[in-house]
């Protein structure tokens, strides 16, 4: 029994050490020149060690063009990782009894449907939250994407996505299941999904500079600027509106309210006591063979990612906004968090995350920052989608029809109207739902138009889409091609109304 006990007293005290060894102004500097080599306007980052913020500061500029620095209490939208208060949320409902995590959906959501009937009737809470419902990475995003629909809405349109593995036989990322868990939330609870954070988690854990509305942002004030990036250059943008998707990644937060969210979870006061080990228990399992970190598997839970790092659990999320990036890294065991919240689309979070993570753990020095962003400069002269259909395009044709021809009603099952307008001599595309996705169609070859967006968005750029003809030179429906990785605008594929 003594011998235990001084084993114990032995780990924890070369544990202490070891975090009091960390050169934290080494960090510092590494972060800095981190953001410079990457070019991202601007970052925030919030070290935790047993339960207490040990780094906090910010970095860049919180806007293009403007002087204003960011720091450890500047607000960033999280994106997905909002995921996590989502299942936090529900594993509080198992706890008090109003809800167990095999539950069929359809219980409280009677309308709920999905590609088949079988599957719409046993798929349950906890399927929602692990990405195995079959339905493919990011499949449905454009239904709900800078939309005015309601959370109910979406949900009725889930029935016309295609599955892409068999039920719980494959991982799929679907933010839309999350969407459903929010609505599923508001229905046992009768509050919506943002007052359910705000009274179950923001407020007793006391992270009094996190938002769930962009109507709250003005009154709180010191938040970043999201920016894209086109044609090598950071563009401010404005903020998109996600309340109604909240569930699935609505939180604006700083380093340092994250850093309490962090410690909260990694504490023995966490609500969920008893529900922890079933969030962070993976139920989507993939072997990992050759990596940097010693890593033999990593898999999904229930809104975090899991794998091992160099033999220790590692629980972590990252998030992707309209131009902000971030990530969240716990490594529980050692009560040791990182998380880095961003204002560009091109941010080094997960090497400030790994550089962090070694000093603690005592793990070999790595130059994370330049073997991820050679790495990426890499994927991205592979990228060759939009150069291809740039270089495809056949010079001299002419569309079939007269343009008033093309003008007309499109409907799309999985999302509601399409509108081409002839307007002043030029092709115009309207979203009924989305209006921030207006553009106008300048013809690129035979019957395909090239999109002009009149916004600028962060997730993609440039797109076509084609006016599809029966034999007769009919106009049967639309076809899109806008090539990016998380906004798939194919699943529309619009029909001509009569």
């Amino acid at each position: 029994m003594m011998k235990n006990f001084l084993l114990l007293l032995f780990l924890f005290l070369a544990t202490l050490v070891q975090a009091q060894n960390v050169d934290l102004k080494k960090l510092d500097n590494y972060f800095e020149k981190a953001l410079a080599d990457w070019g991202t306007p601007g970052m925030s980052v919030a070290i935790v060690k047993d339960g207490e913020t040990v780094f906090s500061k910010g970095y860049g500029l919180m806007e293009v063009g403007l002087e204003t620095q960011p720091n450890g209490n500047t607000l960033y939208a999280i994106a997905s990782n909002s995921k996590a208060f989502t299942s936090y949320i529900i594993a509080q409902l198992i706890n008090e009894g109003k809800l167990n995590w095999d539950d069929k959906v359809k219980k409280y959501l009677p309308y709920f449907e999905l590609y088949d009937p079988w599957v719409s009737n046993e798929v349950t809470v906890k399927d929602l939250l692990c990405h195995r419902v079959g339905l493919g990475t990011f499949s449905g995003d454009v239904i709900w994407y800078k939309s005015d629909l309601t959370s109910e809405e979406i949900i009725r349109r889930l029935k016309y996505l295609e599955p892409a593995y068999d039920f719980r036989d494959g991982f799929g990322y679907s933010n839309v299941m999350f969407i459903t868990a929010g609505e599923l939330i508001k229905t046992v609870t009768g509050k919506t999904w943002g007052q359910n954070v705000q009274e179950r988690i923001l407020d007793p854990v006391e992270m009094d500079r996190t938002v769930f509305s962009l109507s709250k942002l003005d009154a709180v004030g010191n938040f970043a600027t999201p920016h894209a990036f086109e044609d090598g250059e950071n563009i401010p943008i404005t903020y998109t509106d996600w309340e109604e998707v909240g569930a699935l990644g609505g939180l604006i937060s700083s380093v340092n309210d994250m850093a309490k969210w962090m410690s909260f979870m990694m504490s023995s006061e966490s609500i969920a006591k008893n529900q922890l080990w079933k969030m962070q228990n993976s139920y989507t399992v993939n072997r990992n063979d050759s990596n940097d970190f010693n890593m033999h598997f990593s898999g999904y839970g229930l809104g975090w990612g899991l794998s091992d790092y160099y033999g220790r659990l590692r629980v972590s999320h990252t998030g992707g906004y309209d131009g902000m990036i971030s990530a969240v890294t716990m490594i529980p065991d050692e009560k040791l968090g990182v998380v880095v919240l961003s204002n560009g689309m091109n941010p080094p979070t997960m090497a400030v995350t790994y550089y962090a993570l070694n000093a603690f753990l005592g793990e070999e020095e790595n130059d994370w920052s330049q073997e991820l962003l050679k790495k990426k400069q890499e994927r991205k002269t592979k990228d060759t989608r939009v150069n291809d259909r740039v270089e495809s395009r056949v010079e001299g044709t002419a569309p079939s029809l007269e343009l008033e021809k093309y003008a007309g009603m499109y409907v799309a099952d999985i999302y509601g109207n399409i509108s081409v307008k002839l307007e002043d001599g030029v092709l115009r595309m309207y979203f009924e739902h989305s209006p921030e996705l207006s553009a106008t169609l300048q013809h690129w070859h035979y019957d395909v138009w090239k999109i002009d967006w009149d916004n600028t968005h962060a997730w993609f750029n440039f797109g076509t889409v084609k006016f599809n003809m029966d034999n007769n030179l009919k106009i049967t429906g639309l076809e899109f091609d806008v090539p990016n990785d998380d906004i798939f605008f194919d699943e529309l594929k619009p029909k001509r109304s009569e």
